[in-house]
């Protein structure tokens, strides 16, 4: 019974040391790319091939101001699943990942699960709560194109180390991408507000801590210049958190 334990073990840790040298190969690096390609391509395509119906049904209820601030939103959005995909192909190969199950688990919860909300019935709002839905998803959809255009090819859905950005504004704050995202998925919730897309969205956030702090982990233990940069910025909001 002993050596068949030890046997066991000795084929776990064989497998282990396996996994950790597929993960170091490019052929791991493209297939991994290929989940977040092919969600962000659909999802822009989706919004392409319904944009000509729902802004010509939206001319007919909106007034102009109201109707340009949502063409401006539609289009900024999948500007930026275009340039989500495009971010994806170009990126390098990670230098270093963050071990374990539980950050690649809270990055995916904290990417999809807010995918969830327009699922539930949407609200009907008036048309002022609409322009301030919709302006915040406009704001944050573009905050997000601007600090995915300083990332570029260091891009990662996951925990992993690349290069250190410090340019843009990452300057500031070392999480623009997750601030300016969660500013769109607030105007989003406004127009499928309940308890539960509430608290869907409270799980996404507390996921999306959980990333940012596994982030700064696998950062802080591959590149020397990091603790530097996280002492002079702040994780969020400038001055505050």
């Amino acid at each position: 019974m002993k050596t068949l334990i030890t046997a066991a073990l000795a084929a776990l840790r064989l497998a282990g040391l396996r996994f950790a040298k597929l993960q170091q190969s490019r052929a791991y690096d493209l297939v991994m790319r290929v989940p977040l390609l092919g969600w962000s391509m659909l999802c822009a395509t989706v919004q392409m091939a319904g944009l000509s119906q729902h802004m010509g049904e939206a001319r007919m209820v909106l007034p102009p101001a109201a109707y340009a601030i949502k063409l401006a939103m539609l289009l900024s959005t999948i500007g930026f699943l275009l340039l989500l995909a495009a971010a994806v192909v170009i990126r390098t190969r990670p230098t270093a990942k963050a071990h374990g199950f539980e950050p690649r688990i809270s990055a995916f919860c904290g990417t999809f699960l807010i995918y969830a909300i327009p699922l539930f019935p949407r609200r009907e709002l008036s048309v002022a709560v609409e322009m301030v839905a919709t302006v915040l998803i406009l704001v944050g959809s573009l905050a997000a194109a601007a600090a995915l255009l300083q990332l570029r090819r260091s891009f990662s859905m996951m925990a992993e180390a690349r290069r250190l950005v410090t340019s843009g504004p990452y300057r500031y704050v070392r999480h623009p991408l997750y601030l300016a995202d969660e500013v769109a998925i607030f105007g989003i919730l406004i127009q499928f507000f309940s308890l539960w897309t509430t608290i869907i969205f409270a799980l996404q956030i507390a996921f999306q801590l959980r990333r940012m702090h596994n982030e700064e982990t696998v950062l802080g233990e591959i590149l020397p210049e990091y603790a530097a940069y996280q002492n002079r910025t702040s994780r969020l909001i400038p001055g505050i958190y």
